[in-house]
């Protein structure tokens, strides 16, 4: 039911027939690389950090990724915990970010009209554990270079991929902020 309830989102999201939730996740806005720190991240590299380093090196065609959600001990502090930029590890999360967090749809985000410096593609989707808890968020920006033709659907479902795999190595939402092994 919650998988359907999901797709159900997703599919009304990429086609824009929910208008104020599509707008939002569609609205313009500049990239912004400084914004202020809401957590320290623990002096050790973290279990979260070793996976979002996997996934870089196992899927060429991305980006980036970024983990992000509230860390143990915090509430309603939504940060960047894990990510292929750790410089930005600590900084807040954006609203669309936070949306994905509380109600557990996914945006697809193809970047029209973006005077962006590399075509991309983004899929934000839930990031849960392996008993299915959703724990967080992942956003996993997709190389999208001009010529190449790919659906949205195709984007989703490797964006699914990479998530259903992340899931299986996730034990718990403390896990994640554990010392990487």
């Amino acid at each position: 039911m919650k998988l359907a309830r999901r797709r159900a989102c997703v599919a009304l999201i990429a086609t824009g027939l929910l208008g104020s939730v599509a707008s939002f996740a569609a609205a313009p806005t500049p990239p912004v690389h400084n914004k202020p720190h809401n957590w320290v991240p623990p002096a050790y590299r973290i279990y979260a950090q070793q996976l979002a380093d996997e996934v870089m090196r196992d899927n060429p065609e991305l980006l980036s990724i970024t983990l992000q959600g509230t860390p143990p001990g915090e509430d309603k502090t939504y940060t960047m915990f894990a990510g292929s930029f750790p410089e930005r590890i600590g900084q807040a999360s954006d609203p669309d970010d936070i949306m994905v967090i509380d109600t557990a749809i996914t945006i697809l985000d193809p970047r029209w009209n973006r005077k962006d410096p590399v075509r991309k593609f983004i899929v934000m989707m839930p990031l849960e554990d392996a008993q299915a808890t959703p724990i967080g968020l992942a956003v996993i920006v997709f190389k999208n270079p001009a010529g190449i033709n790919k659906s949205n659907g195709e984007y989703l479902a490797k964006a699914q991929v990479i998530v259903d795999h992340l899931r299986t190595r996730i034990a718990d939402k403390a896990a994640l902020f554990k010392p990487a092994q």
